[in-house]
Protein backbone atom coordinates (compact mmCIF):
# COMPACT_ATOMS: atom_id res chain seq x y z
CA UNK A 1 0.00 0.00 0.00
CA UNK A 2 1.53 3.62 -1.00
CA UNK A 3 2.04 6.28 1.29
CA UNK A 4 -0.89 7.86 -0.44
CA UNK A 5 -3.38 5.60 0.30
CA UNK A 6 -2.04 5.08 3.82
CA UNK A 7 -3.12 8.53 4.43
CA UNK A 8 -6.19 7.90 3.02
CA UNK A 9 -7.23 4.99 4.92
CA UNK A 10 -6.04 6.13 8.15
CA UNK A 11 -6.34 9.25 10.21
CA UNK A 12 -5.74 11.13 13.48
CA UNK A 13 -8.57 11.89 15.28
CA UNK A 14 -9.87 12.48 18.99
CA UNK A 15 -12.19 9.97 20.42
CA UNK A 16 -13.81 8.15 23.40
CA UNK A 17 -12.78 4.25 24.34
CA UNK A 18 -15.01 2.15 26.30
CA UNK A 19 -14.12 -0.75 28.34
CA UNK A 20 -16.59 -2.90 29.93
CA UNK A 21 -15.61 -6.35 31.49
CA UNK A 22 -17.62 -8.70 33.74
CA UNK A 23 -16.50 -8.76 37.76
CA UNK A 24 -15.11 -12.39 38.77
CA UNK A 25 -15.36 -13.93 35.38
CA UNK A 26 -12.48 -16.12 35.66
CA UNK A 27 -13.53 -17.66 38.70
CA UNK A 28 -17.07 -17.67 37.34
CA UNK A 29 -15.99 -19.76 34.17
CA UNK A 30 -13.83 -21.89 35.90
CA UNK A 31 -15.57 -25.10 36.56
CA UNK A 32 -17.85 -24.25 33.48
CA UNK A 33 -18.51 -26.69 30.05
CA UNK A 34 -17.10 -24.50 27.17
CA UNK A 35 -20.49 -24.91 25.48
CA UNK A 36 -21.88 -22.71 28.46
CA UNK A 37 -19.20 -20.13 28.74
CA UNK A 38 -19.93 -19.96 25.07
CA UNK A 39 -23.62 -19.39 25.42
CA UNK A 40 -22.65 -16.88 28.16
CA UNK A 41 -20.48 -14.91 26.06
CA UNK A 42 -22.55 -15.02 23.11
CA UNK A 43 -25.67 -13.54 25.59
CA UNK A 44 -23.35 -10.71 27.08
CA UNK A 45 -21.61 -10.05 23.89
CA UNK A 46 -25.30 -9.73 22.05
CA UNK A 47 -26.64 -7.23 25.07
CA UNK A 48 -23.82 -4.73 24.88
CA UNK A 49 -22.99 -4.53 21.21
CA UNK A 50 -26.67 -3.95 20.33
CA UNK A 51 -26.58 -0.94 23.48
CA UNK A 52 -23.30 0.42 22.07
CA UNK A 53 -24.16 0.52 18.22
CA UNK A 54 -28.04 1.88 19.06
CA UNK A 55 -25.69 4.47 20.79
CA UNK A 56 -23.45 5.28 17.95
CA UNK A 57 -20.33 3.45 19.06
CA UNK A 58 -18.08 1.15 16.99
CA UNK A 59 -17.35 -2.41 18.70
CA UNK A 60 -13.98 -2.89 18.15
CA UNK A 61 -12.77 -6.30 19.41
CA UNK A 62 -13.85 -8.96 22.15
CA UNK A 63 -11.71 -10.38 24.11
CA UNK A 64 -12.98 -13.03 26.75
CA UNK A 65 -15.33 -11.25 28.89
CA UNK A 66 -14.29 -7.70 27.89
CA UNK A 67 -15.45 -5.81 25.23
CA UNK A 68 -13.76 -2.21 23.06
CA UNK A 69 -16.09 0.22 22.02
CA UNK A 70 -15.04 3.46 20.20
CA UNK A 71 -17.00 6.72 20.26
CA UNK A 72 -16.51 9.88 17.76
CA UNK A 73 -15.31 8.11 14.87
CA UNK A 74 -18.28 8.89 12.76
CA UNK A 75 -18.64 11.36 9.95
CA UNK A 76 -19.70 14.12 11.88
CA UNK A 77 -16.29 14.13 14.34
CA UNK A 78 -15.57 14.16 17.81
CA UNK A 79 -17.39 16.19 20.31
CA UNK A 80 -19.41 16.87 23.44
CA UNK A 81 -22.08 14.69 22.71
CA UNK A 82 -19.45 11.71 21.26
CA UNK A 83 -18.08 11.50 24.74
CA UNK A 84 -21.60 11.79 26.53
CA UNK A 85 -22.57 8.97 24.14
CA UNK A 86 -20.09 6.77 25.52
CA UNK A 87 -20.96 7.45 29.10
CA UNK A 88 -24.62 6.69 28.71
CA UNK A 89 -23.75 3.60 26.91
CA UNK A 90 -21.91 2.59 29.71
CA UNK A 91 -24.53 3.58 32.30
CA UNK A 92 -27.19 1.67 29.56
CA UNK A 93 -25.36 -1.60 29.72
CA UNK A 94 -24.95 -2.05 32.94
CA UNK A 95 -28.82 -1.15 33.27
CA UNK A 96 -29.71 -3.66 30.41
CA UNK A 97 -27.56 -6.50 32.11
CA UNK A 98 -28.87 -5.77 35.62
CA UNK A 99 -31.66 -8.70 36.33
CA UNK A 100 -30.77 -10.85 32.80
CA UNK A 101 -29.79 -14.48 33.54
CA UNK A 102 -27.16 -15.06 30.91
CA UNK A 103 -27.33 -18.30 29.22
CA UNK A 104 -30.64 -18.36 31.38
CA UNK A 105 -28.62 -18.68 34.81
CA UNK A 106 -26.04 -16.00 35.38
CA UNK A 107 -25.97 -12.89 36.78
CA UNK A 108 -23.28 -10.87 35.96
CA UNK A 109 -21.82 -7.58 37.64
CA UNK A 110 -19.83 -5.57 35.34
CA UNK A 111 -16.87 -2.17 35.60
CA UNK A 112 -16.42 0.16 32.74
CA UNK A 113 -13.70 2.47 31.90
CA UNK A 114 -13.91 5.52 29.65
CA UNK A 115 -10.74 7.01 28.26
CA UNK A 116 -10.29 10.53 25.94
CA UNK A 117 -7.54 10.61 23.32
CA UNK A 118 -5.74 10.94 20.14
CA UNK A 119 -6.01 7.84 18.43
CA UNK A 120 -4.91 6.77 14.57
CA UNK A 121 -8.43 5.73 13.39
CA UNK A 122 -8.35 2.97 10.45
CA UNK A 123 -11.42 4.08 8.49
CA UNK A 124 -11.89 0.78 6.74
CA UNK A 125 -11.56 -1.12 9.89
CA UNK A 126 -14.48 1.48 10.83
CA UNK A 127 -16.99 0.48 8.33
CA UNK A 128 -16.22 -3.15 8.96
CA UNK A 129 -16.26 -3.33 12.81
CA UNK A 130 -12.84 -4.72 12.59
CA UNK A 131 -9.96 -5.38 15.02
CA UNK A 132 -7.05 -3.25 15.23
CA UNK A 133 -8.92 -0.17 14.27
CA UNK A 134 -7.48 2.49 16.64
CA UNK A 135 -3.72 3.14 17.88
CA UNK A 136 -3.05 4.81 21.25
CA UNK A 137 -2.23 5.24 24.80
CA UNK A 138 -5.58 5.96 25.15
CA UNK A 139 -6.56 2.42 24.64
CA UNK A 140 -4.70 1.02 27.56
CA UNK A 141 -5.56 3.81 29.76
CA UNK A 142 -9.49 2.68 29.21
CA UNK A 143 -8.62 -0.69 30.13
CA UNK A 144 -6.41 0.28 33.46
CA UNK A 145 -9.42 2.56 34.27
CA UNK A 146 -12.16 -0.28 34.38
CA UNK A 147 -9.90 -2.28 36.28
CA UNK A 148 -9.97 0.62 39.41
CA UNK A 149 -13.92 1.23 38.85
CA UNK A 150 -16.28 0.08 42.08
CA UNK A 151 -18.73 -2.91 40.82
CA UNK A 152 -21.76 -2.02 38.33
CA UNK A 153 -20.13 1.88 37.74
CA UNK A 154 -18.58 3.31 34.87
CA UNK A 155 -15.27 5.61 35.56
CA UNK A 156 -13.64 8.20 33.40
CA UNK A 157 -10.54 9.71 33.07
CA UNK A 158 -10.69 13.70 33.55
CA UNK A 159 -9.90 14.11 29.66
CA UNK A 160 -13.61 12.33 28.85
CA UNK A 161 -15.15 14.55 31.52
CA UNK A 162 -14.20 17.70 30.52
CA UNK A 163 -15.17 16.84 27.05
CA UNK A 164 -18.44 15.81 28.02
CA UNK A 165 -19.00 18.85 29.46
CA UNK A 166 -22.21 19.52 31.30
CA UNK A 167 -24.00 17.12 29.32
CA UNK A 168 -23.22 14.43 32.21
CA UNK A 169 -22.61 14.55 36.24
CA UNK A 170 -19.97 13.39 37.69
CA UNK A 171 -18.68 12.65 41.23
CA UNK A 172 -15.19 12.94 41.94
CA UNK A 173 -13.16 10.07 43.40
CA UNK A 174 -9.82 9.50 44.67
CA UNK A 175 -7.15 9.68 42.26
CA UNK A 176 -5.46 6.11 41.15
CA UNK A 177 -1.93 4.96 40.38
CA UNK A 178 -2.13 2.93 37.38
CA UNK A 179 1.06 0.51 36.16
CA UNK A 180 3.01 2.38 33.64
CA UNK A 181 1.68 5.54 34.42
CA UNK A 182 4.01 8.35 35.43
CA UNK A 183 1.40 9.99 37.54
CA UNK A 184 -1.53 9.22 39.29
CA UNK A 185 -4.93 9.89 37.21
CA UNK A 186 -8.02 11.30 38.46
CA UNK A 187 -11.11 9.49 38.35
CA UNK A 188 -14.96 10.41 37.80
CA UNK A 189 -17.36 7.87 38.17
CA UNK A 190 -20.44 8.64 35.75
CA UNK A 191 -23.86 9.76 37.34
CA UNK A 192 -27.22 10.36 35.93
CA UNK A 193 -30.21 11.85 36.88
CA UNK A 194 -33.68 10.06 36.99
CA UNK A 195 -35.33 11.52 34.06
CA UNK A 196 -32.21 11.15 31.72
CA UNK A 197 -32.24 7.80 33.10
CA UNK A 198 -35.41 7.20 32.00
CA UNK A 199 -35.27 8.66 28.52
CA UNK A 200 -32.06 6.12 28.45
CA UNK A 201 -34.03 3.02 28.99
CA UNK A 202 -36.53 4.04 26.17
CA UNK A 203 -33.74 4.87 23.52
CA UNK A 204 -31.36 1.85 24.42
CA UNK A 205 -34.05 -0.80 25.28
CA UNK A 206 -32.89 -4.41 24.39
CA UNK A 207 -34.93 -7.83 24.72
CA UNK A 208 -34.37 -10.21 27.14
CA UNK A 209 -31.49 -12.70 26.98
CA UNK A 210 -32.86 -15.83 25.92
Amino acid sequence: MTAIAMAEQERRQTVTVLFIDIVGFTSLVDDLDCAVVRALQRDYFGIVSEVVRAGGGVVEKYVGDAVMAVFGTGATGFGAEAAASAVRVGLSVQEALRGQLLAGRFSVRTRVGLATGDVIVDVEATRDYGHGMISGSVVSTAARLQAYAPHDTVVACAQTRAAAGDLIAFQELPPVRVPGKSRALDLFRALESHRARSAKRHLYAVPAAA
